[in-house]
């Protein structure tokens, strides 16, 4: 815990950098109420397919005392951004206060670790219960519902939410998920193949070796290797990863906003068609116009090791991080 905010979890609120859906909000303002403290970030898939539960708890329970709080604190420092939060929790619906925590101050008063998390905060302003990680709603949900009856002094809605989330948010294919999260930039990055490795803070021509084997990539054309993404200088570069699993998905975008990069993905040297995900056609055309996660494969039946190749036929393109479902 820091020492620049006082004991209470919620008393660090007040460090936020800023705030969506909702004017600043206090210790003494949410005193007798029950807090559903939610931190994530809004390019982490994690945290995505969570979002259809918290929304549906929200709106199921605010107006018997819950109050929900998104906490963004960034993993990149295009998660700093207000313009680039705001157009993400508009685009994603979320309808409840969110605080940009892009000093991690409210992030350190929790002692928090990880994306998604959530803490539930009793109407006398004390943790009585955290989670970590995807999973555990009904858990959840019944606390929700006990500290709420202890706040009301009554009884409160009974029963569990369902909810079955669309596209990006859907749940992972756990059982076929054999690709883990895999960062481009220099400083975490695993698996890359191109002959001469990546090269920091340089530009270079890279090339795409004759095999890869499951879970490498590699890189084709001129690009940089900053610390957090690769950046693309020239059109026509392309990103090759050999997969297992359902869903691929890239954290990306434009380097200059305003400045889209069209791009185009292949499955096993074919268009996607019925495999394309959300943010591509049937074709593999799309066109990268923010900086955030875009679902590109979405498969149906059997999963295999399978090659995903993603070009960009704009120069200026970013790719940050591939995640899996």
């Amino acid at each position: 815990m820091t020492t620049d905010v006082s004991s209470s979890e919620l008393a660090s609120l007040g460090t936020a950098t800023a705030w969506i859906n909702s004017p600043p909000l206090t210790e003494a303002s949410l005193k007798g109420k029950v807090v559903l403290i939610d931190f994530g970030t809004y390019t982490c898939i994690n945290w995505l397919r969570t979002l259809p539960y918290t929304r549906a708890w929200n709106e199921k329970y605010k107006g018997e005392g819950l109050v929900v709080i998104g906490i963004n604190t960034p993993e990149f420092s295009v998660e700093k951004q207000l313009d680039n939060v705001r157009q993400a929790i508009n685009d994603m619906k979320v309808p409840y206060p969110i605080a940009l925590d892009n000093d991690y101050k409210i992030w350190r008063a929790f002692s928090n670790n990880y994306w998604p998390a959530v803490y539930l905060i009793d109407a006398r302003g004390r943790v009585r219960f955290h989670h970590f990680g995807e999973g555990g709603y009904e858990e959840k949900e019944k606390m929700i519902q006990l500290l709420l009856a202890e706040a009301n002094g009554g009884p409160v809605s009974k029963g569990l939410v369902s909810v079955e989330g669309q596209g990006a948010e859907a749940a992972a294919d756990w059982g076929n998920l054999r690709s883990p999260e895999n960062y481009l930039g220099y400083q975490r990055s695993l698996g890359f193949s191109s002959p001469g490795g990546l090269v920091a803070n340089e530009a270079r021509t890279y090339t795409i070796p004759a095999m890869q084997r499951l879970n490498q990539w590699s890189l084709a054309g001129d690009w940089t290797a900053a610390k957090e993404a690769v950046v693309l200088n020239k059109a026509g570069g392309r990103i090759v990863y050999r997969f297992h699993a359902r869903d691929v998905n890239l954290v990306m975008g434009p380097v200059t906003l305003g400045s889209p990069v069209r791009f185009r993905v292949l499955i096993d040297g074919a268009q996607p068609g019925a495999a394309h995900g959300v943010d591509v056609g049937a074709d593999g055309l799309g066109t990268a116009r923010e900086q955030r996660m875009y679902q590109l494969i979405r498969q149906t039946g059997s999963i295999v090791d399978r090659t995903f190749e993603i070009e960009f036929l704009d120069p200026g393109a970013e790719g940050f991080v591939f995640t899996f479902g």
